[in-house]
């Protein structure tokens, strides 16, 4: 018999990572790039301008020495990464408040912080919440605040999603007054994978993602689906600011699906959602405008 495995709490009661600060340039060939990637005619941004929201996560990037990758392709290592075994990673969700939004090619200061660590319990067992907070300031003023929800489990993936049927004959039908369709192919997850430093091999790597993890496909990016959703906002309402934003990634897209970023304005707000054929919220998201 087993001996059963200690709670996940019990790994993290003297876990407390101090802050730590950042800096970045904030150089316009990442916007340039991210652009680019999603068939845009030209820059989103450039030097002096304002970056649209979200689009920092393309700064500030970690690039670990290769030896420090697990077999997954995430970092072994890092100041806010929870120390339990085998730890496995899921981006949940996150919110922002923008009092002024960044400046493209003014140097920012990035100051992170551990925000809370909870345990629960769930249909698939006991789960790590992380919250980390992020402030970022230019010139010594703050510009922005984010968190981000990170989910923890410790143990192996057991294949089960192999279950989930895929349906690649069409875009799904959406009355929503902002639309933006896509079907994501393994170059355009190749390309964010890199503009973000993210190695996980989900993303790239077909059959790690069927044998090991239990995917039907390569795994859509959680955060190239929150930008899909912000792109909307961008594109249909380019003199409005987003003030705030909160967004919540439900379900996983996979490649060769035919998806549609979708949004519905009212009152100074909007919100959004990613839908395909075999969902029709795999990603939620609410904005508010200044």
């Amino acid at each position: 018999m087993q001996p059963t495995p200690p709670p996940l709490s019990s790994y993290v009661k003297s876990w407390a990572p101090g802050p730590v600060t950042d800096e970045d340039p904030l150089p316009a060939g990442p916007v340039a790039a991210l652009s680019a990637t999603l068939n845009l005619p030209d820059a989103v941004a450039k030097s002096g301008d304002p970056l649209p929201p979200l689009w920092h996560w393309l700064y500030f990037l970690n690039w670990p020495a290769q030896r420090d990758l697990g077999g997954d392709g995430h970092p072994l290592h890092g100041r806010f990464l929870p120390p339990i075994p085998h730890r496995q990673r899921m981006w949940a969700g996150g919110r922002c408040e923008i009092t002024e939004p960044l400046l493209l090619g003014e140097p920012a200061d990035r100051i992170s912080s551990l925000s809370s660590v909870v345990a629960k319990h769930g249909r698939t067992g006991e789960m790590l919440f992380v919250t980390e907070r992020r402030e970022f300031r230019q010139h010594g003023r703050p510009r922005l605040v984010e968190e981000q929800d990170i989910v923890y489990r410790s143990g192996h993936s057991t294949g089960q999603q192999n279950a989930i049927t895929l349906d690649e004959s069409a875009f799904p039908d959406a009355n929503d007054p902002w639309q933006l369709p896509l079907r994501p192919d393994p170059a355009l997850l190749f390309r964010f994978s890199a503009l973000t430093a993210n190695a996980h091999r989900i993303h790239y790597d077909t059959p790690y993602a069927q044998g090991e993890e239990g995917h039907p496909g390569l795994v859509v990016h959680g955060p190239l689906l929150a930008l899909l959703m912000l792109e909307l906002a961008r594109r249909h309402a380019p003199a409005q600011q987003v003030r705030t934003l909160s967004y919540r990634l439900r379900r996983p897209v996979f490649t060769g699906e035919h998806l549609v970023a979708c949004g519905k304005p009212s009152d100074g707000r909007a919100e959004l959602r990613i839908a395909t054929r075999r969902e029709a919220q795999h990603a939620t998201a609410e904005v508010t405008f200044a």
